[in-house]
């Protein structure tokens, strides 16, 4: 019997361990010394609430599915009928393609065709590689089509130090600003983080702060790369989630929403825009018609155990 989301794909390497699978191309588990590092789904189940899926060729929501491009305007199938928007792209739920597994590593492939509301056909792939730094995945869009493109991208990990409720964790979140929304989820406005409950540039107790919330202004490193850390202060153990400088948004969500899942967990999911971007045009990439040189693009994020 074939679990629902389809062939699994282990891989190993300096005392990690994850299982990648055909469906998604999502990450169904990871580990680290037999500690749980992502809250994922079981092998017998479908993955819920987004867990450990790819969101391309746009992440989170784009109001009533509408946007316009090149002079057209576009219609896509509403798949958060209940807040009428289309949600984290198209290649959720997809069966993805093995093309190298070995001990470390696993990367898929998706050929997106061209389709109502999306009329690019884009080859979408991603990379899992393990090492004793942790996870990193590298996910990839080339245009194919004649006509450039608009594409975004992201993912849905869910971060796990323990068995929860998150209360009790320290969030480091380096983002200096936070999107404001309205009922469905959508933007309506921008402000600073400064003297609100939404500042966690210092490590700081989540208690009982909900979070569904998209940060921006990004503090990073030397090196471009801006990290978010979930810790339990009494054991020192955590969880790290870094991103590339394609990455300019992360949305946290604390899952309040969600029944028997609410709180266990908290999602950090790399974007490299924002919600509703495909209206706004806010950081979305043009992929060039297929053989320019702008056709394509790669961007990187990654985690690992905090001991």
């Amino acid at each position: 019997m074939l679990p629902p989301s389809g062939d699994q794909f282990e891989i190993s390497a300096g005392g990690y361990w994850a299982v990648v699978t055909e469906s998604g191309g999502a990450l169904r588990e990871f580990c680290h010394g037999g500690r749980h590092l992502v809250d994922g789904f079981a092998v017998d189940a479908m993955s819920s609430g987004g867990r450990g899926q790819l969101l391309m060729p746009w992440p989170n929501r784009i109001r009533d599915g509408r946007y316009r491009w090149g002079g057209r305007d576009l219609q896509l199938p509403l798949t958060e009928p209940g807040r009428h928007n289309a949600s984290h792209g198209l290649a959720r739920w997809v069966a993805w393609t093995v093309e190298e597994h070995t001990a470390h590593s696993v990367a898929l492939t998706y050929r997106l065709m061209a389709q109502t509301g999306y009329p690019w056909t884009l080859d979408l792939r991603v990379v899992y590689d393990l090492s004793a730094d942790g996870l990193t995945v590298t996910q990839t869009a080339t245009n194919h089509a004649a006509e450039a493109a608009p594409y975004a991208s992201g993912a849905h990990p869910y971060l796990a130090v323990g068995s929860g409720p998150v209360d009790r964790l320290e969030l480091l979140v380096p983002a200096a600003s936070r999107t404001l929304v309205d009922d469905r989820l959508l933007p309506v406005g921008r402000e600073p983080v400064d003297g609100t409950p939404y500042d966690f540039r210092v490590p700081r107790p989540l208690r009982r702060l909900p979070l569904n919330d998209a940060f921006t202004d990004l503090e990073r490193d030397a090196s471009g790369v801006a990290t978010v850390v979930l810790r339990d202060p009494s054991s020192g153990l955590g969880v790290a989630l870094w991103v590339d400088g394609h990455h300019g948004w992360l949305q946290v969500y604390s899952a309040d929403d969600v029944a028997g899942t609410a709180r266990r967990s908290l999602a950090v999911e790399p974007m490299t825009a924002p919600p509703d971007a495909f209206r706004s045009g806010e950081d979305v990439v043009t992929l060039g018609p297929a053989g320019s040189a702008d056709d394509e693009l790669s961007t990187c994020w990654g985690i690992r155990a905090l001991d």
